[in-house]
């Protein structure tokens, strides 16, 4: 295994799209939700134990070997907003063409067959990680930092936040996401065992809402 990999795979000038994504923070912004580090703290440890844990289960989940079609179907269910599926395949599509090329991988290849417009982004993730040679730990915590590190990006932008404070919040929030990406791959684990219906399902009903509302908008500055 080379750590150096999850480097790459973690940096956000990895050509995956995640740059054009806010995570829900453009949406939470505009309802007033977020208007400072403060509160983006709050939304990003909201989003962290929620869509974050869940996402950090399947990727340690597909890098420990589970069926990836099944946990796209698994991660399908978990996501009630058809404009969040429809994100999240957008980016899974990306990852898995930037993926392919970085550490060419059979199946990454039958995964691109299985799915011609893209996987849920998470899948794709613990797959390129396999490819990486990376483990489900590295896995995890590549999908629970990607979980609250989109949100504080975005956030710089749309508040003009002191890209310092926004970074405080990453840093503020770092023992939370040791134990996320820690339990993610228990979880994980236990879907080895148990099957998907062991996965996480936990849910952040404003993050589904405001990603509808937001799907509506004329004009954005974030696909999602």
């Amino acid at each position: 295994m080379s750590r150096a990999a999850l480097l790459v795979l973690a940096d956000g000038r990895f050509p995956a799209g995640g740059h054009a994504h806010s995570g829900g923070a453009e949406a939470a912004v505009k309802a007033g939700r977020v208007t400072g580090a403060a509160s983006l703290e709050d939304f990003c440890r909201g989003r962290l134990h929620t869509a974050g844990r869940v996402a950090a289960a399947l990727a340690a989940a597909t890098v420990l070997g589970v069926d990836p079609v099944e946990l796209d179907a698994a991660a399908d269910a978990r996501t009630p907003s058809p404009a969040l599926r429809t994100a999240a395949r957008k980016l899974g599509r990306q990852l898995t063409r930037a993926a392919r090329a970085t550490w060419p991988s059979d199946e990454l290849d039958a995964l691109a067959r299985e799915f011609p417009k893209g996987a849920h982004q998470p899948v794709v993730l613990g797959l390129t990680a396999r490819a990486a040679g990376l483990g489900a730990v590295d896995a995890a915590y590549c999908a629970a930092y990607e979980s609250v590190s989109g949100p504080a990006s975005a956030t710089v932008r749309l508040l003009s936040l002191d890209p310092f404070e926004a970074t405080g919040v990453l840093a503020r929030l770092a023992p939370e996401l040791d134990r996320v990406a820690d339990r993610a791959v228990e979880e994980a684990r236990r879907v080895v065992d148990e099957g998907v219906d062991a996965l996480p399902a936990a849910s952040a009903p404003l993050l589904e809402i405001g990603a509808e509302v937001h799907a509506g908008w004329g004009v954005r500055l974030f696909a999602s």
